[in-house]
């Protein structure tokens, strides 16, 4: 898999308004028409654009490596977990309060990971702990900055408590957390429990996104 080429943009589309089209909708479908990286997962078969951000991290952090158990939260429609298998993961296990169509190499779980049952139910399909958990999960966001951006720590907060429980020591953790800096709390958690932690911004975030991603490596271990 690769993302887009430069320059591969081609001619910018625009639509023609529709009458029951909300100005924000036209808005989002023209960038999505205008988007590279859509047009790219379109093409090469990718669930979502969103896939290309784990295909940069990946590149840019070496996080998968053949025959991994890896979880992934929060994985609806599924664009992570389709770059895990196809990149060697032997036993990935993608969780998801909305159901999720099958996908080759992966289990698809419904459920909410805050439920002790959906723990359980990850580890008996991982048979084992997991070597990585990711988390592209995001709340839904209300335009104010301050806001938005706690709620989204205390979701990554969240999957950091579910991480700490299923990792194997050695294993890795990802979430996505937004522009501002990784709050004091989380930080400090991390870093008890990880021998590395970074932050990147792949360039499938939109330019206009406050994303980016906190990368913990090495788990020490309950």
């Amino acid at each position: 898999m690769k993302g887009p080429t430069p320059g591969g943009r081609g001619l910018a589309t625009r639509l023609k308004t529709a009458k029951k089209r909300s100005i924000g909708s036209q808005r989002w479908l023209e960038r999505q028409l205008n988007d590279p990286y859509v047009r790219a997962a379109q093409q090469q078969g990718l669930r979502s654009r969103a896939a290309f951000k784990l295909i940069e991290l990946d590149e840019r952090f070496h996080l998968l490596k053949p025959g991994m158990r890896v979880v992934d939260l929060g994985a609806a429609p599924g664009g992570w977990t389709q770059v895990v298998a196809q990149r060697g993961g032997s036993r990935i296990v993608a969780l998801d309060l909305l159901p999720m169509d099958p996908l080759p190499g992966a289990i698809m779980l419904q459920g909410d990971f805050q439920e002790e049952a959906a723990e359980r139910a990850v580890l008996e399909a991982l048979d084992g702990q997991a070597d990585l958990v990711l988390s592209d999960m995001a709340p839904n966001t209300t335009g104010h900055g301050a806001t938005d951006h706690l709620r989204i720590i205390a979701l990554a907060e969240l999957a950091l408590d579910f991480a700490l429980k299923v990792l194997a020591p050695g294993g890795g953790f990802v979430a996505k957390v937004f522009q501002g800096g990784t709050e004091k709390d989380l930080l400090d958690q991390l870093k008890r429990n990880f021998a590395t932690v970074r932050h990147g911004k792949p360039p499938a975030s939109r330019k206009d996104s406050a994303e980016l991603y906190v990368v913990a490596t090495g788990f020490r271990g309950r």
